[in-house]
């Protein structure tokens, strides 16, 4: 009887850490997508943007184009690593989120709105990254 519900119990677990690890790929690759659109955005036309007068953290929209594009690539890449539940996935995961975190920060006055949206989406991201238990993928590689 306790090994049926030690097995039920190791399941449940495995089930919500997939699921987690699931939702942060997916998560991570839509935000991906979305920072390169943003960087390409602010890439070829840069008047779309809010501008901002004696901002501390002022740089050249094309430079901003470019880091959420840089950005957005390693994230899409990372979200492949993900589905395949890889270690190295989750913890450049959280980093790339945490950079995207801070970058959207930074050009928080550019687009004010977007750069709220994309914190909040990195932040889920890192939640879910660092909830799963680092145990939970052994039974499945």
């Amino acid at each position: 009887m306790t090994a049926t519900h030690h097995a039920r119990t190791h399941e449940a677990r495995q089930e919500w850490a997939t699921g987690l690890t699931a939702f942060a790929a997916v998560m991570l690759m839509i935000a991906g997508v979305l920072d390169i659109m943003r960087g390409i955005a602010a890439i070829v036309e840069d008047d779309i943007f809010v501008t901002t007068r004696n901002y501390i953290f002022e740089f050249d929209l094309t430079g901003w184009g470019w880091i959420h594009l840089a950005l957005g690539v390693l994230a899409v890449i990372v979200s492949f690593g993900l589905f395949q539940t890889a270690m190295w996935a989750r913890v450049a995961g959280i980093a790339i989120a945490g950079l995207v975190i801070v970058a959207n920060f930074l050009s928080l006055p550019y687009y004010p709105v977007w750069s709220v949206v994309m914190i909040t989406m990195s932040g889920f991201v890192i939640w879910a990254l660092c909830v799963t238990q680092e145990g939970a993928f052994a039974d499945e590689t």
